[in-house]
């Protein structure tokens, strides 16, 4: 499976709800996350923990998509554009928008940069 169809895959999966399953089969045991303040996050139980307590904070999901995805094969790199409309607990609808760079070692992300203008919920 080429990188770029692992992207769509694990988006696909976000997209519809298994945010969490889509971690669990995508993200390497050692992966580095880092967001656009520069907050950086290491190894997948540390990461998921993030992963949960940020869908803990959703109060209601109004849609999510992909507005630009594309992969650079030979080195591994997969660059996503992507958005997300949430209200959180305190009754804040927003809609987050990022990129997130992605680099990949065979079926598992290693490291994940994340670029966004950080509003009231980075």
């Amino acid at each position: 499976m080429s990188y770029l169809a692992k992207a769509q895959d694990l988006y696909q999966m976000i997209n519809s709800g298994q945010l969490l399953d889509a971690f669990d089969k995508y993200y390497h045991p050692e992966v580095v996350m880092v967001e656009a303040t520069g907050d950086t996050r290491e190894g997948k139980a540390t990461c998921r923990v993030y992963e949960e307590k940020f869908l803990g904070s959703i109060q209601e999901f109004h849609g999510a998509g992909v507005l630009g995805i594309t992969a650079n094969e030979d080195e591994q790199t997969t660059m996503v554009e992507s958005w997300m409309e949430v209200t959180f607990a305190d009754g804040n609808r927003v809609k987050l928008e990022q990129v997130a760079v992605q680099r990949w070692e065979g079926d598992h992300i290693t490291h994940e940069r994340f670029y966004f203008n950080p509003g009231p919920h980075a």
